[in-house]
Parts: C-alpha cells; structure tokens; sequence
C-alpha cells in the first residue's frame, strides 16, 4: 500500500515491493538443534507411520558385540513412490493434510532424526511401485540442500529384510550415527539399552495409548547382527502396551468422571472430561507415566493423539493435594488462536480466553469446574487417611519376561532401589538342571534342552514360557542381592530343580500322549 507521511499511527506497515529469500544451507545447523528428546522424536516418526495408514510399526534397535549401531523404524503403511520420497525428504515443505492426520509442519521426519542422527535415509515402497529411497545428512544440507538416492538393490534389499511386516507397502527409517548411542562405552550396551527401551516403552505407551487400544500393534525390537547370520538375532523384545492416565477400574469419587463445558472466545464450546483416580493406586497408568504433581491437570489430544500429559497451563499451580485431578480435553479441529500446539507435539500453548472459559465451565446439571476441584482434593484427603498395607520390595524383574507381567509386578510391589534387574535366559546346563543361578550378573539361565517342552514344541521368542519364568521369578528372588550365600539357600536351590525336572518329565509325557 502506499505510504503518504503525516502524524497519524499507521496501523499498517507500508510496503513497496517483494523479493523471495531460500533459506541459506546454514540452516541445516539450525534444524538439528531443535530441542526433541528422544523418545519424542521416535513418537514423532510413528505418526508419519499412523498417517499412512499403517496398524504394524516396529522400532528396531540393531547392535553388534561391542556397540549400537543404527536405529530403524519399520511400519506397513502405504508407503512412498520415488516422488512422494523427494517431497518427504524436501526441507521446509508442507505437504497438504487431512482432517485427522497426525502431521502439523511438514518438518517432523527431517527435523526430529536430524536432531539424534548424522545420517537419515528412508526406504519405501507402495503397491504400484518399486522399493526406492532417499537419504539426507546434516553435510548435505549445507551443501545446497543435497539429498542422495539410495542404490535400488539396497532398498529392495532392506525392505526384503524385513517382509514380515513390509508385504506389499511400507517404509522403512533408518538413523545412522545416533549421537546418543555413539557415548555408550564399551560394555556398556546392554545397560543402556535397557534404559533407553524402558523410557520409550514408557512414552509411546502413553501418548499412542488411544491407538494402542484401537489395535495398533507397536513392538520394539533388539537385534545382534554379529551371530554370523544374515539377518542377525533378537536378543529383546517388547509389544508396547497402552498406558492409560484415566484407565482406573472405579473412580475415586462416585459420579466421575463427569463432562464440563466451557464457553471459549474465539473457539467456542470445549468439552472437558475430568477424572478424578482412587487414592494410593498402584496402576502403571497412574504411578508408571512419571512424577505425580506433574501428571496432574490437563491431558490435551489431537486426532486422538495425546500431546500434553498432565499441567494446568496457568489455571492454577500444581498442588499435592490434586494428583488424583485429571481432565482430558480434545483439540477442536478448526485452527484457533487460542489454543496452539509446539511443533514437536508435546506441549499446548493456551491464551487467557481458555482459562477463563474452564473457570466458567459447568456440568449438565449446572455444577461448577471448581466443585471437580473439590471432589478431586476431598478424595485425596480420604484416601490420605486410610491405612496401607506395605508389601516387601522386590529386585524388579528384567529381559526376558513379558512385558505385561512385569508392569503388573511393578503394579502390587514395590521395588528395591539401586538393584539390577533379574533377568531370564536360555543356556547350556547339565541334563540334571532345570535352572541355574548366575548371582553376579542377576540372571536366572534355564535349561534350553527343554525349552520346547514350554513352548508346544516350538522354538519360542525372547519372552516365552512366561508362567514357568515368572513362577521362578517369585520363588527365586530372593536369593539375589544378597552378601553371603548361605548353605541352606543352595540346599533349596537344587531341591526345586529336583522338583522341577520331575515337572519336565510329567509335561513330556503328556505331550507323547496327546500327540499319539
């Protein structure tokens, strides 16, 4: 608009021309600081894999003896044709998304691996086209944004490898020099590992738990590639379970939960469905989803995709006395002004119009927000007083029993600080042995000669027999942690696996019986 000087507040700003300015490849810089955390930029990934469509996704750690190597995200979604990987792959594109896509930005994929990893290539392939891939470095940004093209044979080949999950579509995502994974010391693997598994268990089975429930099958996976076999060995495996923040059995108080409307300018009527849990639960979805001051509040979701766990975004301060407090609120579709969410999908953004509407909300009978504040506090005061019963704490268990059983453990029994997790493998012992104990390590070794004997004949996975494992879990934890092993704990020891052997033979016998 043209500018013609004089006193009065120009209200906007004029100008006289345009020019159009690419961003310098500087910026690659710039894209891999961008703050994720790990576990959020893997969460991240696995919206791409939502969006296309996919109800198979796995992540997968693959190591050799000495070191993590890459980290790779399959899934069978619909998969990329050789121009559908160039637009994936272009930095600053935002492809157009539909109503209930998980993807905001455009710079998720690019943003979120560069962030973790020096090299990102994805591989992909749909049913009307061939495996092709694409990979981006942070070198080749600065260098004009140069993106290379995978070799064919190696993408057909990566995506072969994995065809029980790719069968006629998918992609494959692969992060090569992982910052984090290049810092573990030699010996050190197997420790991490297990950190880094059990923190993204953790955050994929909360964010992702409404998919979770809806039948999304998310595993995550650790393979040796130094076995000698082509495509290595799986020494760990996890189905992700949902972790639900308002999966309690009965309410902590009568009536609840219980849906409040709150009249928001600029967006209109929001649904606020507050919960209030039982006191002193010991649910993985109340205790098991980090600290409980800071689950309290709002739990925000778009598309069905939680993005903020827990906070009061200036309703109020976090209170001891309101950890039962929990609303969950869905995101209105129509973009607003009131309500933003950042670019890693974590937090929610909310101006002074939101939290004057919740204050006004009211129930279908009129009721008062502020009265689910005190129901929610009331609740908590009771269940202060009532008398608990303190069960012994536990070595917690580790690899090698399933994953469910193990958050159910942690579930009824408390655990010991600062004590290694027992773990259960299948090795090499006399035919006198069912079981043997290796204190030093933590490890309970079963006798693989009859590992078919629990497992119908068959090989079984990393987690199997899983009633015979944690039937040994609970009569053998006690004999780890401990100074001195005392006589009377060995007598023990090898009367149970007596006992146990007479076990194997009766379950043999029941089988030839059965199968003649």
């Amino acid at each position: 608009m043209p500018y013609t000087p004089g006193a009065n507040w120009q209200y906007d700003v004029p100008t006289t021309g345009s020019t159009h300015l690419p961003p310098d490849a500087g910026y690659g810089r710039a894209l891999t600081n961008q703050g994720y955390g790990f576990e959020v930029a893997v969460a991240d990934l696995i919206d791409n894999s939502i969006d296309a469509g996919a109800d198979k996704v796995v992540v997968h750690f693959l190591r050799d003896a000495s070191r993590i190597l890459t980290l790779l995200i399959i899934d069978n979604g619909k998969g990329m044709d050789e121009e559908g990987l160039d637009a994936a792959m272009t930095v600053g594109r935002r492809r157009d998304y539909g109503e209930g896509a998980l993807g905001m930005y455009g710079t998720g994929l690019k943003a979120a691996s560069l962030s973790h990893a020096s090299s990102l290539t994805v591989v992909s392939r749909t049913k009307r086209s061939r495996a092709a891939g694409r990979r981006l470095t942070a070198e080749g940004i600065e260098d004009g944004f140069r993106c290379d093209t995978v070799d064919p044979r190696y993408a057909q080949d990566l995506v072969d490898r994995y065809d029980g999950i790719i069968e006629w579509q998918g992609t494959v995502v692969r992060w090569d020099g992982v910052r984090s994974f290049e810092t573990v010391g030699r010996g050190q693997s197997d420790q991490f590992l297990s950190k880094a598994i059990a923190r993204l268990e953790t955050h994929l089975g909360l964010y992702l738990h409404r998919y979770l429930q809806n039948g999304l099958k998310l595993d995550i996976a650790v393979w040796d590639v130094s076995s000698g076999d082509s495509l290595g060995e799986e020494v760990d495996h996890i189905a992700v379970e949902a972790l639900d923040p308002f999966g309690y059995k009965v309410p902590g108080k009568a009536g609840y939960p219980r849906k409040f409307t709150a009249p928001v300018e600029g967006v209109g009527d929001v649904q606020l469905t507050a919960h209030i849990w039982p006191a002193k639960s010991k649910q993985a979805g109340f205790r098991q989803i980090g600290s409980l001051t800071a689950r309290q509040g709002f739990y925000f979701y778009r598309n069905d995709r939680l993005v903020q766990a827990g906070g009061w975004n200036g309703l109020r301060n976090p209170e001891g006395h309101l950890v039962l407090a929990r609303i969950a609120v869905d995101l209105p579709a129509r973009a607003n002004s009131v309500l933003s969410l950042d670019v890693k999908k974590e937090n929610v953004t909310v101006t002074p119009a939101f939290t004057l509407g919740v204050e006004k909300a009211v129930d279908s009978a009129g009721h008062a927000f502020s009265g689910f504040l005190a129901d929610a506090e009331a609740a908590y005061r009771d269940g202060s007083r009532r008398t608990e019963i303190v069960r012994k704490a536990v070595t917690p268990p580790g690899k090698g029993l399933d994953p469910k059983i193990k958050r159910v453990i942690k579930e009824e029994l408390p655990e010991k600080a600062g004590e290694e997790p027992i773990s259960f493998t299948w090795g090499s012992l006399p035919p006198d042995q069912f079981f043997a104990l290796d204190r030093a390590s933590n490890t309970v070794i079963l006798n693989k000669t009859y590992r078919e004997d629990f497992n119908d004949g068959r090989r079984g996975g990393v987690n199997d027999a899983p009633v015979t494992k944690t039937l040994l879990y609970l009569l053998l934890e006690d004999c780890f942690g401990l100074g001195r092993w005392e006589r009377g704990r060995q007598d023990k020891v090898d009367y149970w696996n007596t006992i146990l052997l007479a076990s194997v033979d009766a379950q043999r016998a029941r089988r030839a019986q059965a199968a003649s």
